[in-house]
């Protein structure tokens, strides 16, 4: 077994069942005091605690009045022992934590991921993979069998966590896929779709030298969002011009590098499509120090619908991905790829996106 000490893995705990403490006080019930108060064997209390069927509803209630009685606690680690299980799920996010705490997304998924364990005796373990180091440390944490699972948020193309995790055999989800044909169980929202909405809606506002600010072209979620640019603007007749487009890194300061970039490629430029709202943030600062108005000069519309894009000023135009109903589902998915220890089905979930028009637009 490994030492969690030993690893350094920097896992915290952020969800699911309470913590309780290790170790029996001196006047905690046991399962054989539950079994004497009832009148049945220790069998059958066990059975009734773990829901099984094989019991008939008179012995069930007698067994839960002698647990009401007693205030007999389960003992959980003693349990997900016995059936080979730790009780925990990993949140790995690929990413420094500074972009963590900085984009509204992670904290989106999170809490979806918490609403959807909070019923559930399960722990969830934030932990940071961003380096090769915290990779490989992760590796000797995952194989040493210390979670039932694995959600996996912002994963890029070339990340080595989804093969290892599929060597080890550890069920798996995935946040936003990493291809077309993603062999992990995925949820993801329409990329190519929400982006399509969003530069047909700058064009139905008669705007035609759009712009568009790209995410980290190596994760697909962001290669979708420029597809989904470039096929709007084929609808409208529009050959699409390179020099329009600017990828950078999902990061505010990103942003500001690729609108400036922007700016000296077309100077007359009428509209920016941003692939985030953090990165939408980080263009207007530099429209604004061009002396750019929003919307008058410059149109300007973003990804996510986070507090970002209500808080600006003028308030953002966004596409809205459900971030938080994708944290439940991903959670769910999970949850039943552990009871059915070991089923190989991988479902896809691809959720719709909702263009949110506000004053930027």
């Amino acid at each position: 077994m490994v030492d969690r000490r030993k690893t350094g893995v920097r896992a915290v705990g952020i969800g699911g069942a309470g913590v309780r403490s290790g170790g029996r006080s001196g006047g905690r019930p046991t399962l054989e005091e539950v079994a004497a108060r009832a009148g049945v064997g220790r069998g059958t209390v066990s059975r009734v605690i773990n829901g099984s069927p094989r019991v008939s509803d008179e012995t069930r209630a007698a067994v839960e009045a002698a647990v009401a009685e007693l205030g007999y606690v389960p003992n959980r680690a003693a349990r997900a022992l016995a059936a080979n299980r730790t009780d925990a799920i990993a949140l790995v996010v690929p990413e420094p934590e500074a972009r963590f705490f900085a984009e509204p997304y992670f904290s989106d998924i999170v809490r979806g991921v918490g609403a959807a364990l909070a019923d559930t005796d399960m722990q969830l373990l934030l932990t940071f993979a961003g380096s090769d180091r915290e990779r490989r440390r992760l590796a000797q944490y995952l194989a040493a069998d210390r979670v039932d699972g694995v959600l996996l948020v912002s994963v890029h193309a070339d990340d080595p966590l989804p093969d290892l995790l599929e060597q080890l055999r550890i069920p798996a989800v995935i946040s936003g896929r990493r291809s077309a044909g993603e062999p992990l169980a995925a949820v993801d929202s329409d990329n190519t779709e929400g982006a399509r909405a969003a530069v047909a809606h700058l064009l139905s506002r008669g705007r035609r030298t759009i712009a568009t600010i790209t995410g980290r072209l190596d994760v697909y979620g962001a290669q979708c969002r420029l597809d989904g640019y470039r096929q709007a603007l084929a609808a409208a007749g529009l050959a699409p011009d390179e020099q329009l487009i600017a990828p950078a890194d999902f990061t505010e300061e990103g942003g500001r590098r690729a609108m400036r970039t922007l700016l000296e490629r077309r100077p007359s430029l009428d509209a920016v499509f941003a692939a985030s709202d953090v990165m939408a943030a980080g263009a207007r600062q530099v429209l604004r120090e061009s002396g750019r108005r929003i919307p008058d000069d410059i149109a300007l519309v973003g990804f996510d619908d986070s507090a970002v894009a209500r808080h600006m000023d003028p308030a953002l135009t966004s596409v809205r991905q459900p971030i938080e109903e994708m944290g439940r589902a991903m959670a769910g998915l999970l949850l039943r790829q552990i009871a059915a220890q070991g089923t190989r089905e991988r479902p896809q979930l691809v959720l719709p996106t909702e263009l949110v028009v506000r004053d930027s637009s």
